[in-house]
């Protein structure tokens, strides 16, 4: 007997998230990372930043093809620093949330979330003379490919000129959770199976 239509629809959408969702393809090679680094430099982005370009390149040459999560440490400036002229005000929680939402998009369409953003809620060990981060957001990306896919994207969206006007400082290194209750995976399976036996 032929399974009923919205099981088959059920297990249709089930499928078509867990590709979209991913988490496991090819590494990089390093043709794909060479066409990336000519492409930021020839739209002009951080060509001037050998740093960030060397950090780049280590995270890329070391690519295993599967899902990593990036985490951002975030201090906000004072006053938004937008170029001469801009008329975007001086809020630098505004201009964060025109990065967000001008980024958020790009980094959904290829299957890249937010597992976690938090703004900082009180002082416990800290090192003395250091101003505090303020926001700490994890974001789940299916790939450093992916990561590549998102970041060439934007490259010429005008988005960034947002994040660096709020953003004073920042500390981004990705991490390979050992132990985590955040399961989007298992969720959505387990919500699909639930569906299912509810039909």
């Amino acid at each position: 007997m032929s399974a009923p239509v919205p099981v088959l629809m059920v297990s249709a959408i089930l499928g078509l998230f867990l590709w979209w969702y991913g988490g496991r393809t090819r590494p990089l090679t390093a043709a794909e990372i060479a066409r990336f680094f000519d492409l930021m430099v020839a739209r002009g982005v951080d060509r001037n930043d050998p740093v960030l370009f060397e950090s780049l390149k280590r995270i890329l040459a070391s690519d295993d093809g599967r899902e990593f999560v990036m985490v951002n440490l975030i201090r906000y400036r004072d006053k938004a620093a937008y170029p001469p002229g801009s008329s975007y005000g001086d809020s630098a929680i505004e201009a964060d949330r025109r990065y967000a939402r001008a980024f958020f998009p790009y980094l959904l369409r290829y299957g890249n979330v937010p597992l976690f953003i938090s703004r900082r809620a009180g002082s416990f060990i800290e090192p003395p003379n250091l101003p505090p981060w303020q926001v700490v957001a994890l974001i789940r990306y299916r790939s450093r490919r992916d990561f590549v896919r998102t970041a060439t994207a934007v490259a010429d969206k005008n988005v960034m000129v947002h994040k660096w006007a709020a953003i004073e400082t920042t500390h981004v290194f990705p991490v390979k959770p050992v132990f985590s209750f955040i399961a989007v995976r298992w969720t959505v399976i387990v919500l699909a199976a639930v569906t299912v036996l509810a039909l």
